[in-house]
Parts: structure tokens; sequence; C-alpha cells
């Protein structure tokens, strides 16, 4: 039941109000003076407070100021005689949600309490939700008790509160993201969207414009104006994954973004400012990249401001079995389960493997092992089917007869069993290779793939 408090030294004014409210099931407190209305707020935590403008000491304004200091969420109406309106305009511009002029119409009172109080109701469950966030993605929450790991978290940390733009090197599945966006949710700009795209999954002919946007007529099918990520982003934080797979076209308009905090939607003339953090993520070594000139040197430092290196997880080990408790609480909660933790034989058998596909792997690992297990603690039974299926492709044993192999046909066929087992999505094929999407698309197509992959960035 909402809580109201009704400030007025009017005696019967206050009241009729009073009447009003609770015949509607709201929870009412009063008070006649703006010093009893703080003493009173202060033990009794109201939702809204209506409040007349001139009272015999602190003023309905002053009121105003003095509850915001606690409690910034309550909402606050203002009363005020018709000739004082004016001042009741400049209280709303101190924060007030509405004012209500004398006499007061029962109607009015009771639709405006309702707006105010709905939008009390939406600032909280926002407040909700953003807390929520933070605590999922807090930077003292993040798995890890290596050195590598705790060396990189303490970056996270210094870097998080200022504008600074981030490049995260890590092979794929080391959590780039997961850290990307512990840098955001405790950044000042936790309450502006973060956007995540994946450069190596959208073709070519469709970045720009998922980044810069476009105006109707841009090109065909463009036949209304959308604004680019970075637009949408503004004011948050933009990460770039798989940044090292970006055009050459594509990386001058980013820099020339990061340069003048502007855009351009394709087929646009104006300048758009924009206000975006850039974080960047990409498992390739730029550097190498640069030096074979497929990607720029002026942007790869305006992105590596600050550098984070996320270790793979087989450099990393002594953080397996914490890690593997997280996903276990992670998946009982999901699957309804009540498994307590890994035995010692199981524990020795995900520390002795070599993970290729980093933590996104050992998760999908538990994940399984949690669905199968019929006891309450996971045992190697549980897990040592997942970790056969796994084994690196290092570890395949393959015969070169005496008249020795096409590679070509080799590669093809590889490439086809991949696309089989990734239900013919090309960028899931290309992860189970271990090859960026653009090297994998490219290699298809050479080889002379038989079926048409999905494009389809949605699947990752």
């Amino acid at each position: 039941m909402p809580g109201i408090l009704v400030v007025d030294d009017e005696p019967l004014q206050k009241d009729i109000l009073k009447t009003i409210l609770e015949d509607c099931g709201y929870d009412i407190r009063t008070a006649s003076s703006g010093e009893e209305a703080v003493k009173i707020a202060g033990e009794f935590t109201p939702d809204l407070i209506l409040s007349d403008l001139k009272l015999g000491g602190m003023t309905g304004v002053e009121l105003l100021a003095e509850i915001r200091k606690d409690e910034p969420t309550t909402a606050v109406i203002i009363m005020t005689a018709f000739g004082t309106v004016s001042s009741a305009v400049e209280a709303m511009k101190k924060g007030a949600f509405d004012y209500l002029t004398k006499p007061l119409d029962k109607d009015v009172v009771l639709l405006t309490v309702k707006r105010a109080l709905e939008r009390t109701e939406l600032i909280k469950e926002n407040r909700q939700l953003q807390k929520a966030l933070f605590d999922k993605f807090r930077i003292e929450g993040i798995v890890g008790r290596s050195k590598k790991m705790t060396d990189a978290i303490e970056v996270m940390k210094k870097v998080s509160s200022g504008p600074a733009t981030v490049l995260i090197l890590g092979e794929s599945g080391t959590g780039k993201e997961l850290a990307a966006k512990a840098i955001h949710y405790n950044s000042p700009r936790r309450a502006k969207p973060f956007t995540a795209i994946n450069c190596a999954a959208i073709p070519e002919n469709l970045l720009e414009s998922e980044l810069f946007g476009y105006e109707a007529g841009a090109f065909t099918g463009a036949t209304s104006r959308r604004a680019g990520l970075f637009e949408a982003t503004s004011g948050g934080t933009l990460f770039l994954d798989e940044v090292g797979d970006l055009p050459q076209i594509t990386q001058s308009k980013i820099l020339r973004a990061l340069q003048e905090k502007e855009v351009r939607r394709l087929g646009g003339r104006d300048a758009i400012k924009v206000d975006v953090r850039i974080i960047a993520a990409t498992n390739k070594d730029i550097e190498k990249e640069m030096q074979k000139g497929s990607f720029r040197e002026d942007l790869f430092y305006r992105l590596k401001v600050v550098t984070i290196e996320l270790p793979p997880l087989r450099e990393r080990k002594e953080d397996i079995p914490e890690l593997a408790d997280f996903f276990i609480k992670k998946y009982n909660q999901e699957f309804g389960k009540r498994i307590k933790g890994v035995d010692d034989s199981a524990v020795k058998a995900l520390a002795e493997y070599n993970w290729p596909g980093n933590i996104r792997q050992l998760e999908s690992a538990i994940e399984k092992a949690v669905i199968m297990c019929d006891s309450n603690i996971l045992s190697l039974r549980d897990i040592k089917s997942e970790l056969k299926l796994s084994q690196p492709c290092g570890s395949l044993d393959i015969d070169i007869p005496d008249e020795g192999i096409n590679l070509d046909q080799f590669e093809e066929e590889l490439l086809k069993k991949a696309m089989a087992k990734a239900n013919n999505v090309a960028a899931k094929a290309a992860r189970l290779l271990g090859m960026s999407y653009k090297t994998f698309w490219y290699r298809w197509e050479k080889l002379g793939g038989n079926t048409s992959p999905k494009k389809d960035a949605s699947s990752q």
C-alpha cells in the first residue's frame, strides 16, 4: 500500500485530503509544518508528499530540498493558491513532480497522486534493476584468485571510474564481454546503455549501417531514417568485440568518431555529436595485423589507452575449482538441483584438461553435468564424456596414407563437419574451428561449400 504524507497548516484542508486519500486505500500520515514533516518522513518513508507551498516556518520548497537529501525517489506535489503559481512552477524546476492550485478539485488530486506514485514505482524498479546489474557484474564478483586474473581485476577497478578507452585481449571464451560489462556497470555510465556488437559476425556491407545508422534512401531498402549504435549508446558504453576483424573503411570511420566525438549516418550530411565510451576486444595479435597492413596503427593506439589481458584457462588452472562451484550454483538455481560440489577425481580431471574453449567450454561442461547428475556431488562419470568429446585438435589421431592427402579436400571436410555440428550457422562453425567469421567465410567460399551458411549474428 503506497504511503502518502500530507503537509498543510490548515487543519480542515489537511483532514479533507486525509479522508479522500484513505478512501482510495492509501496509507496516510499528516503534518502541520515542514519541520514536523521531516521528522515523520524519517520514520515513515512515504512514497509521496503532498505539501502546501506556504507553511508557518519551513516552506514547501525547503521541505522538498530537505526530503530529497535522504529520499531522492520520494515524489513531492506542491499545493498553492492561484496567486503563487509562479512559485510552484519554480518548485517543479527544483524537483517537484507537479503542483495543484487551491481550491482543490478531488478528481484532479486523485489523478495527479496516481501519476506521481506510478512514476515513483518506475524509479524504484529502475534502481532495483540497476542494483541487480551492478551486483551481477561487480568487479569483486569476477571469479579468479590466480595472479594473472587478480592483476586484470585490479586494472578493471582502476579504469572503471574514468572515460578511458579500453582494449581487452584474450582468447575466445576467456570472458572479454563479462570484463567489459563489469567495467561499464561499475562506472559513472552505469545508468546508460551498454551495447555489444561482434564485428566479425556481421557482413561488411551491413556493419557500417549498424554502427553509424543511415538516412532514408541511403541504399536500397533504406525506407526510413535509423540511428546507429553510436547514437543509440550515447552516454553509455559501446563494446566492439572481435575488433581485429574490422574492415579498413570501417576502421577509419571509427577512428574519426573517437577523435571528433561525432558520427555521420550513411547518406547523411550532418555530423551528430555522440558521447560514447569504447571498450574493444580481440583474440588476434593486433600488432601482427598492423605489420600485415590489415589494421590501422593510429586506431590501435586510440583503442589501447588501457590494455587488459585475460589469461586462457590453461594458465589459471588454480581457478578451476572455484569456477566450477560458481557454475554449479548458477545451474542449480536454473534447473532446481541441489548439487553441493565436485568430487576429487572430477576436480583432478578438470584441472588436467587443456580447455581450448576456455571458460565458455568449462561452463558448458558443468551445465551438462548438472543436468545429468543423479546425486548431490558431481563425479568423474558426470564430466568425462564431455571432456572426451571436447579434445583439442592436436590430440586427433590422423593417419596419412603413403600416397599423401589433399589438404584442400581435408580442410573442406573439416568445414563441412563444423557446419553440420553448428546447424549450418557460419559464426558457430567458425568458433568450433578457432577461426574468425571472415576467415571461415573466405575458406568456405573458396573451397566451394555446397550449402548456404546462415549469417545471422543473433545466433551469437
